[in-house]
């Protein structure tokens, strides 16, 4: 027994004899502490264990940091401090967030004696004449003042007591009051009158005489071992304990020198660490500390905990509806003068084709204007054959000599007759007459021969006009017949009128229909004399003309027709120097894209 202890006793004295080594060099011992009574009370009351260590640590310097929670917790994640000294409470939460080890536990303090293991908590303290505040549930609805949510027997304790009750201090109570450090503030706050009671730390009152007649603990706990009135279960005492910084020899010094604190000769001991497992089940039921995951958030925790995202989020929401309104007004208004602007546009359409159709109307009775005296030429042939056939027919009467075949001869010469002058009035009419645009399917070659008979029917003298036909079989187009007619007769009355002084055999017009890739072309031919370049250049401007009683707009109303269906109209010398050549350019019925309007 003995040889084995040996080994295990001579291991234990070089450990500490290196550790104590180790604590002979230079350097700083950092040791943040809780000041839950100012900073002030903190530095007296830890004051021993600052002189224990320098004496225990010679050619150290020892440094005591009393901070608030927020503080201390900022200093011990940014290194600040090697050891911290705080309630259990806040322990539990830097050993999860911080990987916080307890190396002791407080045994005594400077306020009552007391066990480690049964060491702090908390009191509901009220006026010692106040009757309305005498049970737990008897703060449902007053005014209560707290440290802080923070802190541990300051109002966590507290809480645990009064979630057991059914009440709830963030929605039950008709105000919690938060003081902050220290928690002096707290009584201050009940003796004056601004709050009905309050939490504090457990044997605060019985350390201080002068307050036990003015405060009352309300509804007290009878606790084993536990030397002062507290309104809740009792926890472990404080623990001192490193960080992941710390370095393990100064840890082993510094708990080395700790132990050998003696009651006798120091307010301050400690012991082993002490378990800590109440406090872990204490911040489970209330799913606060490292059990804040199971908490499910409500809405009000939520905005409290985000209210400055939310708060942004509002904000950003708030920016985007204005701005949306601010656009849906500008869309409004620029859709309104859209709209007006498209009506105007419809209006000027309208009044644009108003005036085509009446120019082209005008156009159509400029020709029969000019070709009237041969109109009068073509209807008197017809009728002074129908007068010659009804004079005969009148003496053969008279003369008893009217035999029924020579009456049905005279009749049907006269019918025949008739039948031309009301083909020729036929013709002019609809030629003549003002209608809107209708498109429709038709036989080319068909409407060219159509509209050379409607020229020659209007001539003394038409010259002959040569119709050379070099299309596909069954080519159609889908156009206004009427329309493109009057292009025809005004290109062919062009034609005559630039040859009728010329010999006959310049006289001749040629009329080509051929078919390629870019649709129908119908060309329109005479063998007068050739135009100068520049004359050419302005045979389509309106109100050009090369005529002495011309009005310039046959051409530009011709052109503006060939557009209007998807075609062209252009013109050029002929190839054998002689005269011009117009063709009219029209998009067949695969290419036209007014097809059906």
């Amino acid at each position: 027994m003995f040889a084995r202890s040996v080994p295990a006793l001579l291991g234990a004295w070089l450990c500490c004899w290196a550790a104590l080594a180790w604590a002979q060099g230079g350097g700083t011992v950092r040791i943040g502490v809780l000041a839950y009574l100012g900073a002030d009370a903190a530095v007296e009351e830890w004051t021993p264990v600052a002189t224990q260590l320098r004496r225990a640590l010679p050619g150290r310097a020892v440094e005591l940091i009393s901070l608030d929670h927020a503080a201390l917790n900022e200093a011990a994640q940014a290194r600040r401090v090697d050891f911290i000294i705080t309630n259990p409470g806040h322990y539990v939460e830097l050993e999860s967030r911080l990987g916080a080890s307890r190396i002791l536990t407080l045994q005594t303090g400077s306020t009552l004696p007391t066990s480690a293991w049964q060491a702090v908590g908390a009191a509901v303290v009220t006026l010692a004449g106040n009757p309305q505040v005498q049970r737990l549930a008897d703060l449902r609805g007053q005014r209560v003042a707290v440290v802080g949510k923070e802190a541990f027997s300051g109002y966590q304790l507290v809480w645990r007591e009064l979630a057991a009750e059914g009440i709830d201090p963030a929605s039950d109570l008709r105000q919690l009051l938060v003081v902050g450090l220290p928690m002096d503030r707290v009584l201050e706050a009940v003796a004056s009158g601004a709050a009905d009671a309050g939490f504090v730390r457990a044997c605060m009152v019985e350390s201080r005489p002068e307050w036990r007649q003015r405060f009352r603990v309300v509804a007290p706990r009878p606790e084993m071992g536990f030397a002062c009135a507290t309104s809740t279960r009792v926890y472990p005492n404080w623990p001192i304990a490193t960080l992941r910084h710390t370095d393990p020899a100064l840890a082993r010094a510094v708990t080395i020198a700790l132990l050998e604190m003696r009651a006798g000769d120091s307010p301050i001991t400690w012991t082993v660490p002490a378990d800590y497992q109440s406090v872990h089940e204490m911040q489970r039921e209330l799913k606060i500390g490292p059990y804040a995951n199971l908490r499910v958030p409500t809405l009000t925790a939520l905005a409290q905990r985000y209210w400055p995202w939310l708060a942004g989020l509002l904000g950003l929401i708030a920016l985007g509806g204005v701005y949306t309104l601010h656009v849906e007004r500008q869309v409004q208004a620029r859709t309104a003068d859209l709209r007006q602007a498209a009506r105007e546009r419809e209006e000027l359409e309208a009044r644009l084709r108003q005036s085509r159709e009446q120019a082209e109307h005008m156009a159509r009775l400029s020709v029969l204007g000019e070709l009237s005296g041969t109109l009068a030429h073509e209807l008197n042939q017809p009728l002074a054959a129908i007068g010659n056939y009804a004079q005969s027919l009148i003496r053969r009467v008279d003369q008893q000599r009217l035999s029924p075949d020579a009456a049905r001869e005279a009749a049907s010469e006269m019918a025949g007759q008739a039948e031309r002058a009301a083909g020729v009035l036929s013709r002019i009419r609809a030629f003549a007459r003002k209608r809107v645009a209708q498109r429709q399917v038709v036989d080319p070659v068909a409407l060219v021969h159509e509209a050379v008979a409607l020229f020659r029917g209007m001539q003394v003298h038409a010259p002959p006009v040569d119709v050379v036909d070099k299309l596909p079989a069954g080519t159609m187009l889908t156009v206004d017949a009427l329309q493109v007619q009057q292009v025809l007769l005004n290109l062919l009355k062009n034609g005559w009128d630039a040859t009728r002084h010329l010999p006959a055999e310049r006289q001749q017009l040629t009329v080509t229909l051929r078919r390629d890739t870019s649709g129908v072309h119908i060309a329109v031919r005479d063998r007068g004399e050739p135009l100068s370049t520049g004359q050419q250049s302005h045979l389509f401007e309106p109100f050009f003309t090369t005529k002495a009683d011309g009005m310039g707009l046959g051409l530009s109303i011709c052109r503006s027709i060939a557009e209007a269906h998807g075609g062209r109209l252009d013109a050029s010398a002929a190839e054998d120097g002689l005269g011009l050549q117009f063709t009219l350019t029209l998009p067949d019925d695969d290419r036209n894209p007014t097809r059906g309007a």
